[in-house]
């Protein structure tokens, strides 16, 4: 029996049958930390999938936030998008390096925003260049579309709500960093930033919901998040380190059909970064 899988996530089969139609969009969402040294750009001019064309997170962005990658506004990003050819009505599929890694942010974002058929490519071009499936150095030259944005406000969880939400404890807090950033135990990789979490977290770090690049089973998905202390029948609020891969913890829950759930934009880089929020350290 054939373990049920994300509606939200496409098989790299499932993209290659429909390369050549024109309804079907393609986003290189790929980001990494300086401590991967991988460069998206130069990998994406080295080689993508066809028609795929490039979708910068640290450029379609709020740049006057003073935060990484923070939520444009829905104008500058249905122009930014709009530049890419991709319209709110399109079938747009994200994918990432490794799978499962940048390209849910992307996903989130697009679905905030209005669009409504949005996947992420299961185990990311890593994956899709193992299986030696085409790839292409031509950069495509999208014809320009109209994306009419319709912003989900309930979606994005602001500093001010993170802070009322810590204090009262009236949404489940699920931290997508690795475990020893979470603790307070390893450093945060930008400069400034204290050590550990917001008190009442749960640890849920990004790397738990995939295995090899491919999202995790339905069932798999539910235990991994049920063992991190998560009530799937309450609110959640996901948050990171700059608000990407929290975007991992939206997508398995939403995967799961939990639809109470927002994403603190700032994560821990406004989080962190102040001195006037609450961090604790350890396991809890």
């Amino acid at each position: 029996m054939t373990e049920q899988k994300s509606a939200f996530v496409v098989s790299a089969d499932w993209l290659e049958q429909r390369l050549t139609d024109p309804s079907v969009k393609i986003l290189d969402a790929s980001w990494y930390l300086p401590a991967q040294k991988r460069d998206p750009k130069a990998e994406y001019a080295a080689g993508h999938i066809p028609g795929a064309v490039f979708y910068d997170q640290d450029a379609i962005a709020d740049l006057t936030s003073g935060l990484p990658h923070t939520i444009p506004s829905p104008q500058a990003f249905a122009e930014a998008v709009g530049r890419l050819g991709i319209s709110e009505t399109d079938t747009i599929v994200v994918y990432d390096g490794p799978g499962i890694f940048t390209a849910p942010r992307v996903w989130w974002l697009l679905r905030t925003m209005g669009a409504k058929s949005v996947f992420v490519l299961d185990g990311g071009i890593d994956g899709w260049k193992a299986e030696d499936r085409p790839v292409t150095t031509e950069v495509p030259t999208p014809v320009p579309a109209q994306f009419h944005p319709q912003f989900k406000a309930e979606a994005v969880t602001s500093f001010a709500q993170m802070n009322e939400i810590v204090a009262t404890g009236s949404r489940q807090i699920a931290d997508a960093r690795g475990g020893a950033r979470f603790t307070g135990e390893e450093a945060e990789p930008r400069p400034g930033m204290r050590s550990g979490h917001m008190p009442g977290a749960k640890s849920l770090p990004s790397g738990v919901f995939s295995v090899g690049g491919k999202f995790k089973s339905l069932a798999a998905l539910r235990e991994t998040i049920e063992a991190a202390g998560i009530d799937l029948d309450k609110p959640v609020v996901t948050t990171c380190g700059s608000g990407i891969t929290a975007a991992i913890i939206t997508l398995a829950l939403q995967s799961l059909g939990h639809t109470d759930n927002r994403l603190y934009d700032g994560s821990w880089s406004e989080w962190g970064s102040r001195t006037d929020t609450s961090v604790v350290t350890g396991k809890e």
